[in-house]
């Protein structure tokens, strides 16, 4: 009998986020002594706010450390019904939200929950590594359709309206988009929610987890409260990791139809269960608490956004779009491709760019080829100023030393 272990067919062309193995490898030679910057993560620098912190302290104070409901506490679902009503214009019952380990498992129970064998998703490219690998495993066909700099990264109508089939059950949008930082206003909206109005059999996942996080006074818009009649098709997803620097604490939820969110449940019944009771406690005091700390956080953002779009763009060889949102940058780096670089290497493609800046100078970025569009570099800015500073500085040097 062969004892060798066989991974599932499912497997064969997903492997381990991109991001996730470049920070690995920063991190590991960082660990080693190296001088190592590390730009990929999209991970808030700030620290969790003390009165979230305490929420969850005063929950294992009090025994709050027990099973919950399966998809989130009736507490938390009145805050995120709140804050959907507050912030959004969107009113769901207690019974359309659901809560998950993250907005990540979100995702997952919703693909798991809906897709056959052979059913598309529309995902615009560039697009959050994690999003076309889910609808693989839950068996989809991720359809990738590509948007190009000229039009902010954005999709538009015609290219949504191409792309759709008769197997098309899926299209997922992400404002502000985690890599580039575009984001959807109203006015970009409407003409992808009109395509949509066309096609009933289609429905539209959102993920509006950088929803606090716009700049120049950009008025976030959200699909399912700009166009009552698809709510019953759409999918809001959200979290508290990126606005409350919860990243760790692992709260993702959504709002949906009510089939939709019972189906999710079953989903979620077999794998993780209910998600962290003292995350859930600590998430209530999030929404519900004091919002200043999160506008604050988003100026400082703002800050670091102007400074490195501003040091990139200031770099032979290098094109960076000003993001609406978000906190990254994503790099036009076509201007280097084909040069040499100092030990006689070409730079033939954007993984070719990270790693030369890695090995070089000691900065990790992550190639745009793994967001789906190629000859980019994403950068976060998730970081200090003064670190941003120095990666500058080192990146202009690397590609200084170029022939």
């Amino acid at each position: 009998m062969d004892a060798n272990f066989r991974p599932a067919s499912r497997l064969a062309s997903i492997g381990v986020s991109e991001i996730l193995k470049i920070t690995g490898l920063a991190a590991n030679l960082k660990r080693r002594g190296k001088d190592i910057i590390i730009l990929g993560t999209g991970e808030p620098d700030f620290d969790t706010p003390e009165h979230v912190k305490a929420a969850a302290v005063q929950a294992i104070a009090a025994g709050d450390t027990k099973y919950t409901a399966l998809d989130g506490t009736p507490a938390l679902k009145a805050a995120i019904r709140d804050k959907f009503l507050r912030e959004n214009g969107l009113d769901y019952a207690l019974d359309e939200i659901t809560v998950a380990a993250g907005a990540k498992q979100i995702l997952f129970n919703a693909m798991m929950a809906s897709l056959d064998p052979g059913d598309e998703v529309i995902i615009p490219t560039p697009f959050w590594v994690t999003y076309a690998d889910i609808v693989a495993i839950a068996g989809g066909t991720p359809v990738l359709v590509p948007c190009v700099e000229e039009n902010g990264f954005r999709l538009t109508a015609a290219d949504l309206d191409r792309a759709i089939t008769s197997r098309t059950r899926w299209v997922m949008l992400n404002s502000p988009s985690n890599p580039s930082g575009a984001a959807y206003a109203a006015a970009h909206y409407r003409p992808l929610l009109d395509v949509l109005l066309a096609h009933p059999h289609v429905w539209l996942m959102v993920d509006d987890m950088y929803e606090h996080i716009v700049y120049d006074n950009f008025r976030f818009s959200t699909p399912a409260a700009l166009e009552p009649a698809l709510k019953a098709r759409i999918l809001t997803v959200n979290g508290v990791s990126k606005a409350y620097a919860m990243t760790g604490w692992r709260i993702g939820y959504a709002g949906g139809p009510r089939d939709l969110i019972r189906a999710m449940a079953v989903v979620q019944s077999q794998s993780t269960s209910c998600p962290s009771s003292v995350s859930q406690a600590a998430a209530v005091a999030a929404l519900n608490g004091p919002q200043e700390i999160v506008r604050e956080r988003c100026l400082a953002f703002q800050a670091r956004r102007d400074f490195l779009v501003a040091a990139l763009n200031r770099i032979p060889g290098l094109v960076c779009q000003v993001p609406e949102g978000a906190f990254y940058t994503f790099v036009n780096c076509v201007g280097l491709i084909g040069r040499t670089t100092p030990d006689g290497r070409q730079l033939n493609r954007d993984t070719d760019v990270a790693e030369y800046l890695l090995r070089q100078v000691g900065v990790a970025v992550v190639p745009g080829s793994a967001f789906g569009l190629a000859r980019y570099f994403r950068i976060s800015y998730a970081t200090s100023l003064r670190e941003l500073e120095e990666a500058c500085r080192r990146i202009d040097l690397a590609f200084n030393l170029l022939t």
